[in-house]
């Protein structure tokens, strides 16, 4: 009899697992997400800055998986876990499981400041950085027609809150897209008045990273004229206002907010089996703890087994990637009456792209930057991207806004129903 295994979660971890078990006839696989398309999370933020197309990076599930014949897709939010009836409860319906996988990843922690959770603009979904984009342009525009000197610095500055790898890249962009861009297009601006602040708690950008990434972000940003405020935390947003835990104000119509994240709520796990960060605690397998059959992987989840990471694991796409291979694995040895492997990561580093031809790419035994580290980060955001129709698209892409310096998908869009036919 086939094993039912129901993965709750589509990106890199929940693909991955699936890739790992396709066609194999002893397992049929339910993937339950409420999107039906998979994206590529690390690249979100060309897309919030209209530098490529949310297609570039993302592809539905269906079409991915229509060649895999023990795979099926239920679209829809994870509502609950019956880990005693060994089912889930989801808003479209109901599934049972031999063994579930819980791989939803994380979202947005505005660390309980209500104001910043709803007026804050965050990025972790492709709808949250369409928006930012429409956000952005209708800001220019209105920056355009401004005639008042305080409304326009308002509407001018940019806040950014969280200065790891999106944070920094995201910076790196904006003053980027900005000189290249605001300058020939935005005559009625005066981009004098403009500011892209920052903002980070730690003492330096790329906290996790190595002091040569760490130089040469601050650097590179600087030179940008990306003004960069360290040691401070945003702690509240009112009126137009971010308010630092330093007392300081700045006006503006834009917080983008990348500054931490918090695992996605699994209704159901017991709260004994839920860490630091929301994060599920697992074992050396991946195997939740106090449960039976159940698993939870990337980001999602947290593992203290690993000798090499005692802490747990960082939060990365290579963590997921490495994890769903071993639980497939291990699926496959279960079956057979084998022991399964514990899980040990393998370290391959970590890169920021910061601006034009300049990255910093951290290795496990040393570090480089500069146009050799760009074309390596270009090199590794290209591969994991789940087809080649999307990694010609995209290189393709990239060769041409690179030289050009113009991205052209400035499109301001309003998604809604044309009434005037009813």
């Amino acid at each position: 009899m086939k094993k039912h295994i129901i993965i709750v979660g589509g990106g890199f971890a929940g693909i991955n697992l699936i890739k790992s078990l396709k066609n194999d006839k002893r397992f049929h696989i339910t993937l339950v997400d409420k999107n039906n398309y998979h994206f590529f999370p690390p690249l979100i933020y060309q897309v919030a800055t209209s530098f490529i197309q949310a297609s570039n990076i993302s592809y539905p599930f269906r079409r991915l998986f229509s060649n895999y014949k023990n795979v099926s897709f239920h679209m829809g939010s994870l509502v609950e876990v019956d880990t005693a009836g060994k089912s889930i409860k989801t808003d479209t319906g109901d599934l049972s499981y031999d063994y579930l996988v819980l791989a939803m990843g994380t979202e947005s922690n505005f660390f309980g400041m209500e104001n910043v959770k709803r007026c804050s603009l965050p990025m972790k979904s492709i709808e949250e950085a369409l928006y930012l984009r429409n956000h952005m342009l209708l800001t220019l525009e209105e920056s355009a027609r401004n005639k008042d000197i305080r409304q326009a610095k308002k509407l001018q500055n940019i806040v950014i809150a969280g200065g790891g790898p999106t944070g920094v890249e995201l910076a790196g962009m904006l003053a980027e897209m900005g000189n290249y861009i605001a300058k020939k297009e935005y005559p009625e601006i005066k981009l004098n008045l403009s500011n892209l602040y920052l903002i980070d708690a730690l003492p330096s950008l790329l906290g996790p990273m190595s002091k040569v990434a760490q130089k040469t972000a601050y650097e590179t940003l600087e030179k940008l004229g990306v003004k960069i405020i360290l040691n401070v935390s945003v702690k509240d947003y009112v009126e137009g206002k971010v308010i630092l835990s330093d007392g300081n104000t700045i006006e503006t119509e834009t917080l983008i907010w990348t500054s931490g994240v918090i695992g996605r709520e699994a209704p159901g796990i017991p709260a004994t089996s839920i860490g630091k960060g929301r994060r599920i605690l697992v074992d050396q397998h991946n195997k939740v703890e106090g449960t039976d059959n159940i698993y939870a992987l990337g980001d999602l989840c947290l593992q203290f087994s690993d000798e090499k990471f005692p802490k747990g694991h960082p939060q990365l796409a290579q963590v997921a990637i490495q994890q769903s291979k071993n639980l497939g694995k291990n699926f496959v040895r279960i079956e057979e009456g084998k022991t399964p492997e514990a899980f040990s990561y393998n370290d391959k580093g970590s890169m920021a792209i910061i601006s034009k031809f300049n990255a910093v790419v951290d290795l496990p035994k040393f570090s480089f930057k500069g146009f050799v580290a760009w074309l390596t980060w270009l090199f590794i955001h290209i591969l994991p991207l789940v087809t080649f129709r999307s990694k010609i698209r995209l290189g393709l892409d990239w060769f041409r806004l690179f030289i050009t310096n113009n991205p052209s998908i400035r499109l301001i869009l309003y998604p809604k129903r044309n009434t005037d036919l009813e």
